[in-house]
């Protein structure tokens, strides 16, 4: 035991002094590394006065503001799509219709219609004389006579079908309205100077028959193929043609000196005629329109006869009346129709 304690203490005396002795060096069997050093805290850094400055008076601006530039609006750039040309191939390109909106099947105008006849006469012609007027009057023309139809103011209107062919520009038209009165009056020596002024050189005391010679109720029916010619803007310019008839009824005589025995038969017959038309359209609203219309119907002949005609001879002692027989009056109307007035398309 005492050789242990002994060697225990041999060997417990150099680690004391190696541990007193810092310069000593360590047994090379109990080398060891030194502890870390501590690093020195770091000392706190001194403050530096706060030094309160005291604070600017503010600035008045006595510039005059001006407004601000208006904002520069950015061009709007339109990108059109890329179409891909391999892809679609059933698409139709795009093509600008430069043509007027197609027009309604049906249109009619309402308005006044002025009937003004260019007309011009044969002479009267007297047939069928016999008796004691054979005396005064003979068969024949009555020279520088004539006759006239006058003008009427009515209110008429136009219905139309636009044809479905020729690109809407072909139409068929008619003149709706109420029978007129058609007055025939008497001119040159018909008017002015007696028919039978004498018999065997003795005055029949007959006087002129003046202006009026009867009247009659007239329906002039027409159609006409009517085209526009073109579109300016709402105006649209149109021409036409066709055919008309003048068909006149309830005829009667209204002179005084004629129907003072008793009332003359007077009767005229149907008169056709050539249709001539122009004119122009406006478009209003949608499909409101405004139309000045003319009308011209040629070669239209109103052929009239007046039967049974009886007058007074105040101045024939042996004759209280005579009956002069039958007058016949033929008259080219070749009536000048303009119209005006609005219509619209259904």
């Amino acid at each position: 035991m005492n050789r242990i304690a002994l060697v225990a203490l041999l060997l417990l005396v150099p680690a004391v002094a190696l541990a007193e002795d810092p310069d000593a060096k360590p047994a090379k069997t109990q080398k060891k590394k030194p502890p870390p050093k501590a690093k020195p805290k770091p000392k706190p850094a001194k403050k530096k006065p706060v030094v309160v400055e005291p604070e600017p008076e503010p600035e008045i601006d006595m510039a005059v503001e001006t407004p601000p530039p208006p904002p520069v609006e950015k061009p709007v750039v339109v990108v059109e799509p890329v179409v891909d040309h391999d892809t679609v191939v059933n698409d139709p390109p795009h093509v600008v219709n430069l043509e007027p909106p197609r027009r309604k099947r049906f249109y009619l105008l309402g308005g006044i219609a002025l009937i003004d006849p260019l007309s011009t006469s044969d002479p009267l012609e007297l047939a069928d004389v016999d008796g004691a007027a054979s005396l005064a009057v003979k068969n024949g023309p009555i020279v520088g006579s004539g006759s006239t139809v006058g003008s009427a103011t009515i209110p008429a209107f136009i219905l139309g079908y636009v044809l479905p062919f020729g690109n809407d520009h072909l139409s068929l038209e008619t003149v709706l309205g109420l029978p007129f009165t058609v007055k025939f009056q008497a001119t040159g020596t018909l008017a002015n100077m007696s028919i039978a002024p004498t018999a065997l050189g003795i005055p029949t005391g007959v006087p002129a028959l003046g202006s009026e010679l009867g009247e009659a109720k007239a329906a002039p029916p027409l159609i006409t193929l009517v085209y526009q010619v073109a579109h300016l803007g709402p105006i649209t310019p149109y021409v036409g043609a066709g055919a008309a008839v003048l068909i006149a009824y309830d005829a009667k005589i209204t002179n005084s000196i004629l129907t003072a025995v008793s009332q003359p038969d007077f009767h005229v017959s149907p008169a056709p005629g050539l249709v001539f038309q122009g004119g122009l359209e406006a478009k209003l609203w949608h499909s409101v329109f405004a139309r000045l219309d003319v009308k011209f119907i040629a070669l239209m002949e109103a052929r009239a006869t007046v039967e049974h005609i009886q007058v007074r001879t105040p101045d024939l002692p042996l004759f209280d009346t005579v009956e002069v027989g039958t007058a016949k009056m033929n008259v080219w109307v070749n009536p000048l129709i303009i119209q005006g007035g609005i219509g619209f398309g259904f």
